[in-house]
């Protein structure tokens, strides 16, 4: 009987029929999407429960879920100081893992789809970035598919995925030593752009973990850097990322503190043994150190010194760890106070290397039991000690630690900190924390950059840099017109010096002057990635501060200052949380009723603005039927063969589509980035794509680009300027002209022999899978050369041929005359580059719905009618310009 209820109570549970993870790296900032469909077969309702691990120095960004037509979304709130929210999503921290909850009923035989952003900044430890996801459905999914795009401009190096990381199920069916990437890994990479997807079916999930827990998939990699200033990127904020490498490493005075406890038996002491032996080995000869065991009983190696680095020394040190033996209470407040007094001491007192790094590595697996046990006073007892003469690094162990206490120690003392699980990989974990802090290279490091010309920046001090780390600061530009941006670095090594000092062309895309233009001084909505990995290390910041601070007023203030960055980017923190609201249903679906759309006044209505004056009245511009709008609906036009093709692109939402592509030659690309939607009720799709951004990029006779969505157009042509959508106007430079009617549609010239007209799409009343958005046409292209791509580009100097034979008639031409002939014929095929292209006839809205155009429809994402896939054709970020056809 206990088995039938299991059985029935699995035949039951929702099925995951779907999980899709996309996740865009853009200079070490990771933007992650998951989505998740359940589907519930059962005869009866069902609640279906969406769980993902992400990790916890991530910030959740958005969550919606739909069923149906009914659409919940997140909304970012900020809590009261003393808050208990009953929402439908819900959040647990664990061991570096933070666990998002969401559940929802679905009724009998129907589905749920999920869909969770979050963001993160990847930490540089041990020389490599590692983005590591969660993959744990619980149960065998139909269609699982990850995908990990990686753009670093200064180049990818030693990309490499590990086999699955699953600790409580230790090899997951891997040999031991196994290190190569999780069956149906794909890796590719150029020099600056990677793609690594990994879509396992049925059979290779089961091989892995037939209860669906997979583990986590790894992709670890590191760029190219030289011993300079380091990596500055800039785009209105700045990001300044600083390793050096080969330096010679500085001298180092440690202390080890080591609890030895009762609650230490067992694995927990043989670990911590074990690692110690491998780290003592690794001290170099010009290091000293000391050992001091604690219990109730506080017990140091060699009394009132550090030892140097011998063979004798160190064989003596792992025989007094050896001879450790658990025994008594935890007293954490007397082992600091006696490492801290003792290095101190030793500083004091000898010659020491002015070049050298101090510091106490502290390791514990319990609560404070003897002695001082109230936190608060740890904390202002280790505070004190230590002076800020050096940093303290704490290592939890097991699940009885005080992780809290542990953090603040470290925090509040320019340590780190670490929690590690009791089991079987411990050891190799606390030995691979050692090496993230055994090797320092550069003391009391400064960065500077100059008042008038930034402001709001992050920490710009650095007590310590480690080998195989990373220094992050960022920022927000002032003076954005300025043509470069200072920066000073200035550290410690063999004696104190300005170790650089460079000034960093700052490109023309990162001008972001856009005051003067009424109603946008605040810029609101450029958020590009570098704004909001400015914004990320803040709020950071501004949590640990807030954790360190003991003064009530300074905590409220760095609160509201926290919680107010996080709603102004809608970052889910300890501050805010996530409100689950339905948006408005409708009884039945609305119609797409747009404001004010129109083709007409194309290029007709001009006003002047702010220094640019109007140019004379040009012809109306004629829009052809090359096109992509909608859904997106694609469609080409061949004049010369009186007929049109059409076809539609899937896509996923955050998809770029490279439209036009014709860098190298006329300096011309276009992209559109996909925004997601939910599919009308009964519909086929599983979900709606439309364009909510077209990117044109010119990089001739000077580079210039235009970033257009439904409500603004930005264009960088060595000035930045900002237009509303909602006005009419006309701005004309050297070599491109944009002119827009006010909510209905721009048009883009340049050179004055490529034009492209946006429409813009907005709904009064919009129905959950609505979405304002883009459709672009192509009005001329004579200043594209015959080499242009794209999904639209590589058809503009083609011709496309429908057999003759396929249409089961006379000679005719394919016409108007033979449509019904054309339509009842199932077999008719296109020629194209030589391929055959089995098509259907149909009819396509176009123009804002406007005109119907017919056309050959060509199915499964334009299968064979275009070259490669449309995958072939997804861009890794908005300005990609790439670098030929079929890059990754």
């Amino acid at each position: 009987p206990r088995q039938s209820r299991f059985l029935q109570r699995l035949e039951t549970r929702p099925r995951m029929s779907e999980f899709n993870v996309k996740s865009t790296i853009i200079s070490r900032y990771a933007f992650t999407t998951v989505s998740c469909t359940m589907v519930n077969s059962g005869s009866e309702a069902r609640e279906a429960v969406f769980e993902m691990q992400i990790p916890a120095a991530a910030f959740i960004s958005n969550f919606t879920m739909s069923i149906g037509n009914k659409t919940y979304y997140g909304e970012v709130t900020g809590k009261e100081k003393k808050h208990g929210s009953e929402d439908k999503a819900k959040s647990r921290k664990e061991k570096g893992y933070e666990t998002f909850k969401a559940s929802i009923i679905i009724p009998r035989k129907m589905q749920a789809n999920f869909l969770l952003h979050y963001e993160e900044l990847l930490q540089r430890r041990l020389g490599k970035y590692e983005y590591t996801l969660s993959i744990r459905p619980q149960q065998l999914v139909g269609r699982l598919r990850v995908e990990v795009n990686i753009l670093e401009n200064s180049g990818i190096v030693s990309l490499e995925v590990p086999p699955l990381r699953n600790s409580k199920h230790k090899g997951n069916g891997k040999v031991e030593g196994d290190i190569s990437p999780p069956p149906s890994t794909v890796i590719g990479h150029t020099k600056t752009l990677a793609k690594v997807t990994f879509s396992p079916n049925v059979v290779e999930q089961t091989r892995i973990a037939r209860n669906g827990i997979l583990g986590d998939f790894i992709v670890r990699y590191d760029v190219n850097r030289e011993l300079s200033v380091g990596d500055v990127q800039v785009l209105g904020y700045f990001v300044h990322y600083f390793a050096p490498k080969d330096l010679p490493p500085l001298p180092k005075n440690v202390v080890f503190v080591l609890d030895s406890s009762a609650s230490m038996v067992g694995t927990k002491l043989r670990q911590t043994k074990e690692a110690l032996f491998t780290i003592l080995q690794d001290l170099r000869p010009e290091d000293h150190f000391n050992i001091i065991g604690f219990s109730n009983r506080i017990k140091v190696w060699q009394q009132d010194r550090l030892v140097p680095v011998t063979p004798n020394n160190i064989r003596d040190a792992k025989k007094y760890i050896h001879n450790m033996s658990p025994t008594g209470g935890t007293n954490i407040n007397g082992a600091v106070q006696t490492g801290a007094k003792l290095l101190n001491d030793y500083i004091a007192q000898n010659d020491i290397d002015a070049r050298s790094v101090s510091l106490i590595i502290f390791l514990t697996d319990g609560r404070p039991t003897v002695g001082e046990t109230q936190s608060s006073k740890i904390l202002s007892n280790t505070k004190e000690a230590i002076r800020d003469k050096f940093c303290l690094f704490t290592i939890g162990i097991g699940n009885d630690v005080d992780y809290k206490l542990l953090e603040r120690m470290a925090l509040e003392n320019c340590g780190m900190t670490r929690h590690f699980q009791e089991d079987e990989d411990a050891a190799s974990q606390l030995k691979g924390f050692y090496d993230e802090i055994g090797t320092p290279l550069l003391s009391d490091i400064r960065i500077d950059y100059p008042k008038d010309n930034v402001e709001q920046v992050t920490q710009n001090f650095f007590p310590n840099y480690f080998n195989g780390s990373e220094i992050i600061i960022a920022g927000k530009l002032i003076n954005r017109t300025s043509d470069s941006l200072h920066v000073e670095v200035t550290a410690s090594n063999s004696k104190k010096y300005i170790l650089l000092k460079t000034d960093v062309a700052i490109d023309l895309p990162s001008r972001n002057d856009i005051r003067g233009i009424s109603g946008l001084e605040d810029g609101k909505g450029d958020q590009n990635y570098i704004e909001r990995a400015w914004s990320y290390l803040t709020i950071k910041e501004l949590l640990n501060s807030w954790l360190k601070s003991d003064d009530n007023q300074e905590k409220d203030y760095l609160m509201e200052k926290a919680k107010s960055m996080a709603l102004t980017y809608n970052f889910v923190t300890p501050f805010t949380f996530l409100k689950m609201k339905e948006a408005g249903l409708h009884s039945e679906p609305p119609k797409e009723e747009y404001i004010s759309p129109s083709t007409e006044g194309i290029g007709e209505k001009l006003q002047s603005l702010q220094g640019h004056k109007a140019p004379p009245d040009k012809q109306r511009i004629k829009i052809s039927k090359t096109s992509a709008d909608g859904d997106p609906h694609f469609v080409i036009d061949f004049p010369s063969s009186k007929f049109s093709v059409c076809f539609n692109i899937d896509g996923e939402p955050g998809d770029i589509l490279r439209l036009v592509s014709d860098h190298k030659e006329s300096g011309v690309t276009v992209n559109g980035q996909l925004i997601g939607a939910p599919a009308p009720r009964n519909g086929h799709k599983k979900h709606r794509t439309y364009f909510s951004t077209i990117t044109i990029l010119s990089n001739k006779p000077q580079r210039s680009y235009l970033e257009i969505t439904p409500t603004r157009i930005v264009l960088d042509d060595g000035e930045r300027l900002v237009l509303p959508c909602d006005r009419s106007a006309t701005v004309q430079s050297s070599s491109l002209e944009v002119s827009t009617s006010a909510n209905s549609n721009i048009t883009v010239t340049i050179r004055d022999t490529i034009s492209f007209v946006i429409l813009i799409h907005h709904y009064k009343n919009p129905a959950p899978y609505q979405r304002d958005h883009l459709g672009f046409y192509i009005s001329n292209s004579k200043g594209l050369s015959p080499d242009s791509h794209g999904l639209l580009g590589q058809f503009l100097n083609d011709e496309v041929k429908l057999l003759q034979e396929s249409l089961n008639m006379s000679h005719q031409q394919a016409g108007q005359n033979n449509t019904e002939a054309l339509k009842s014929n199932p077999t008719n095929t296109l020629k194209v580059k030589g391929r055959l292209v089995p098509v259907v006839w149909k009819q396509r809205r176009i123009y804002n719905g406007q005109q119907e155009v017919d056309c050959w429809f060509a199915k499964n994402n334009a299968d064979k009618l275009i070259d490669g896939s449309y995958r072939d054709y997804l861009a890794s970020h908005p300005f990609d310009t790439g670098t030929s056809f079929g890059m990754i």
